[in-house]
């Protein structure tokens, strides 16, 4: 039994021998090409591997000059809204600017209808009166609907950011020292600010 197996291996082991024999051999020639073949699809996956790590570079360089432009245009944008508040700012300081040159020549007028009124008080002219105080008082309206307003004065403190002292007139009374006891010259605010002081003479 031994035998036979024994038999039987030789036998296999002689009809693989054949079938290997048999097997046609490459030549060198079909090696070389098969090597070069090889070699070739290395270089192409070296070239995909270069090209996918450029499109890659190119990917990040177009994130970064994105994100330059955005910024670049958010600064713009900034730059124009500072411009065009700025702009605004100076029109509309023009305008105030030119509203109160305008306004400033007109207080000689006032003043003018102001000593016209203190003059007519002890008249008996009433039309007079009547026309010189219509005349004010339209005038004043009209003027306060464009931010004019009078400064206080006659018996408040003395106030250098509203009042310019003129004089001096010497008081008994403690109270009135540094208090304004007479106005020589109305003063105006135009929208808050000082348009012309308010001439006063204060208690010492």
């Amino acid at each position: 039994m031994a035998k036979e197996e024994k038999k039987q291996a030789e036998e296999a082991q002689d009809i693989e021998q054949e079938v290997r024999q048999e097997e046609p051999q490459p030549s060198k020639k079909e090696l070389r090409k098969e090597q070069k073949r090889i070699e070739e699809l290395e270089k192409k996956v070296e070239e995909l591997e270069k090209q996918l790590g450029e499109s890659g570079k190119k990917a990040e360089d177009m994130e970064v000059r994105y994100k330059d432009a955005k910024d670049d245009y958010l600064r713009l944008m900034a730059e124009f809204e500072t411009f065009r508040r700025r702009s605004a700012e100076d029109r509309l300081n023009l305008v105030s600017s030119a509203s109160g040159d305008t306004i400033k020549g007109l207080l000689p007028v006032l003043d003018d209808i102001e000593r016209a009124i203190a003059m007519l008080a002890e008249s008996s002219d009433e039309a007079a009166k009547q026309g010189t105080d219509l005349i004010y008082n339209k005038l004043m309206t009209y003027l306060k609907s464009k931010g004019l307003s009078v400064i206080e004065a006659k018996g408040e403190k003395f106030d250098v950011d509203f009042h310019e002292a003129v004089a001096q007139f010497p008081v008994q009374d403690e109270a009135q020292k540094g208090m304004v006891i007479d106005v020589t010259q109305t003063g105006y605010l135009l929208n808050g600010k000082v348009l012309r002081y308010a001439k006063v003479v204060v208690g010492a």
